[in-house]
């Protein structure tokens, strides 16, 4: 039986399946959103949105934006995995480093194959035109993930006030986002940004409401309130109808977002409750809820690369599928491009989906708070970063604005890697966190990096091979697990008090062997990612503490 049909058949009969059929549709609508709005002009170097062009489509955003719901059951889990942790003895430090990890590891892949796209294509000199486009729109859907790790570091505290104040704390940051609107169309366009937290801070908090089982009982009235008000300020407002950025607009209702995009994500909340009734029992039947299960291991990796296979059918068909956009030739060919779009989309999920894998949660006793917070906040940062600015130029010094901060492609990846780095969140938490959490720790950093075939030389020039990644506590596993210190097989064995073992290579310790290198190198010889590790005997069976150590060496 696949994996999906094993987790199906084993599911608690007091899970709600509709919070795991929310992000997948939710993910869904906004990938097909994209593959129908992104159409080329008519010599194929410049990408529109439909919507310009066909305006009469913009009230469909009133329905199909439905990013607020991946929000509102980001609370919901937010507040179940915050419960959980809890009963086990674990903290902050231990639901932060969980979930950032579980968004950080198919991004940071996702971020290093471009990153070596954009130097390719940089140094070959071919920066611009279409290609421009790509490198700036490929990583512009990771605002989400950003605004969503900033959420993450947010939740235990908001979730505290969710349970003193209750209603309140939404209702004084919609109060706030409407505030922080006034100035923006007084004068104070800087403002606006305060409103990516403001705003889906607001939605996130719905999900704790549905965590408790009162927001079920509201889904009425809160559809029709939030759409009286969305047709209110899109009416008699200065806010635009479409609840997507749209090329010649002055106002964008989504970046940043804006009260109107508040009022429209309570009425979606509102419809999304009156709706769960029928889809739970949908949900009962084993084959509907075995696709919601397989589809839930797909969704990021899809998210995450369905651009790229959308610029790489651009890519071959220059002007796009069909006539002009609206045209009943368009729409008639639109079938075929979601077709030809989901089938590239498929085949990079194959490749990268191992990427995606829900790793179990572990208590490490005496983990840093301030670690935690240091590492979310830089993740978050970084995120945003590479989002806003992209990696069109990255040679040549391009900037946007971070905030209120001008920032380069690198520096915004450089935080994204310190996040993890410095921070040690989502990375095993050094040298405490045992075993398992270096074997976790495989797949970040260095190791995505080196999987491109930049080798343990570029690691250590980038600061996190050797003795850096060995204080941390993360040792050989960045690089092991990736394929630069033996491979996948290099995994927590047991071995006696203070015996050396060698990252990967299977010849006896003390024996300095190929260290990772796919080729053969004589005995005594190093190669990349040679890395060690020493513990207590029978571990992990018989409870004895781990450590790592490694040197990253230039073949």
């Amino acid at each position: 039986m696949t994996s999906a049909t094993l987790l199906a058949a084993g599911t608690p009969a007091t899970r709600d399946r509709y919070a795991d059929l929310l992000p997948v549709a939710s993910l869904g609508i906004v990938i097909a959103g994209h593959w129908l709005m992104a159409v080329p002009d008519a010599g194929g170097d410049r990408i529109t949105n439909v919507l310009a062009v066909v305006p009469v489509l913009q009230p469909l955003t009133w329905l199909l934006q439905v990013m607020p719901l991946f929000f509102l059951v980001g609370g919901f889990g937010h507040a179940t995995a915050w419960a959980s942790i809890q009963r086990r003895g674990g903290g902050y430090a231990d639901f932060v480093r969980t979930r950032v990890a579980r968004l950080l590891r198919p991004a940071a892949v996702f971020l290093g194959v471009w990153l070596v796209i954009a130097l390719g294509v940089a140094l070959a000199g071919q920066d611009h035109g279409i290609v421009r486009v790509a490198l700036r729109t490929v990583v512009q859907p990771l605002w989400f993930l950003g605004v969503y790790l900033g959420l993450v570091a947010l939740a235990p505290v908001m979730l505290r006030l969710h349970r003193a104040f209750g209603v309140r704390v939404p209702l004084v940051l919609f109060a706030a986002a409407a505030v922080v609107d006034l100035l923006r169309f007084h004068g104070y366009a800087g403002a606006a940004v305060l409103n990516l937290l403001l705003v889906w801070a607001a939605v996130h908090q719905f999900g704790f409401f549905y965590a408790d089982g009162s927001l079920q009982r509201h889904g009425r009235a809160l559809a029709v309130g939030g759409m009286a008000g969305l047709l209110l300020v899109t009416t008699a407002g200065p806010y635009p109808t479409s609840m997507v950025g749209v090329p010649g607009q002055a106002v964008s209702n989504m970046s940043p977002p804006t009260l109107a995009l508040a009022a429209h994500a309570v009425w979606l909340t509102g419809l999304a409750m009156l709706l769960r009734g029928p889809a739970t029992r949908g949900l009962a039947r084993a084959r509907v809820w075995r696709a919601v299960v397989a589809a839930n291991g797909l969704a990021m990796t899809a998210f995450l690369w369905h651009l790229t296979a959308a610029f790489a059918l651009l890519a071959v068909f220059r002007t796009g599928l069909g006539a002009a956009p609206g045209t009943a030739s368009w729409w008639l060919t639109r079938p075929l491009w979601l077709a030809a779009a989901g089938a590239v989309t498929g085949v990079l999920v194959a490749a990268f989906r191992r990427f995606d894998v829900m790793r179990p949660t572990v208590v490490v006793a005496g983990a840093s708070v301030g670690r935690a917070v240091a590492g979310a906040v830089g993740c978050t940062l970084g995120v945003l970063g590479v989002s806003a600015v992209g990696y069109g130029g990255l040679l040549t010094g391009k900037t946007a604005m971070l905030l209120v901060v001008p920032v380069t492609a690198p520096v915004a990846l450089g935080l994204v890697v310190g996040g993890p780095v410095g921070g040690r969140v989502g990375l095993g938490w050094g040298g405490g966190g045992g075993c398992a959490a270096a074997d976790r720790a495989a797949e970040f950093g260095a190791g995505v990096v080196a999987r491109l075939g930049h080798g343990a030389g570029v690691v250590a020039r980038l600061g996190l091979g050797g003795g850096v990644v060995a204080r941390l506590g993360l040792g050989a596993a960045f690089v092991a697990r990736l394929g630069l210190g033996g491979g996948r097989e290099f995994v927590c064995r047991a071995l006696p008090a203070g015996r050396l073992g060698f990252g990967g290579s299977r010849r006896p310790a003390g024996r300095p062997g190929p260290g990772g290198s796919r080729r053969r190198r004589p005995a005594g010889r190093p190669g990349l990612g040679f890395a060690g590790r020493w513990g207590s005997p029978g571990y992990p069976q018989g409870g004895g503490k781990c450590r790592w150590a490694a040197v990253a060496f230039r073949a």
